[in-house]
């Protein structure tokens, strides 16, 4: 017959690994190294980024870069569809030259090229979108989204779109230097 001391032997062997399996298995939303972590320890909501991200990579000067299961989709205010490979620069507030991520207005999917939090107290986000900044509520990306896959058209016409969007600010780069170029 097993004695007491052998039986709560036992039950501690059972707690303590139990709890070793839960740590293991828990959200990697709160793991220190975790993306999501990253985002907040640069000021910014841990919700830019949706859920199942597969890895990610940050070196010293801040370039990372997120590799997701399949380009997806996600609700906010406003739908944002995510690459497959989401890359920028993390500042303090803010993320720079952003690649990965487009923001849909109206009919047209428009690329995000940076994301800011000013002031945090403010309660809002902006998103400057190529032409254009627009703002949001903080508090919709507070948490991580469930990402739905998205469609091969809405992919393509991002890209067109991308396309369209860097030659008109590549001519309008080129009209500038013609104008400086002739007072000078």
């Amino acid at each position: 017959m097993p004695s007491v001391r052998h039986f709560i032997e036992h039950l501690v062997i059972l707690v303590v690994c139990s709890s070793l399996l839960m740590a293991a298995t828990s959200n990697s939303e709160s793991e220190p190294g975790s993306v999501y972590q990253v985002l907040r320890n640069y000021g910014l909501p841990m919700g830019l980024l949706p859920k199942g991200v597969k890895n990610f990579s940050l070196d010293d000067s801040g370039k990372f870069q997120v590799h997701l299961d399949h380009a997806c989709n996600a609700k906010f205010e406003s739908v944002m569809l995510y690459d497959m490979k989401v890359m920028g620069t993390l500042r303090l507030g803010k993320i720079e030259g952003l690649s990965g991520i487009s923001a849909q207005d109206l009919f047209l999917w428009l690329p995000v090229i940076e994301i800011r939090v000013d002031i945090p107290s403010s309660g809002l986000i902006y998103f400057n979108v190529s032409l254009a900044s627009k703002q949001f509520s903080l508090s919709s990306f507070e948490t991580p989204r469930d990402c739905l896959a998205s469609s091969v058209a809405d992919l393509q016409e991002v890209t067109q779109i991308t396309k369209t969007l860097s030659k008109i600010q590549s001519g309008k780069l080129q009209h500038k230097l013609k104008k400086e170029t002739a007072v000078l």
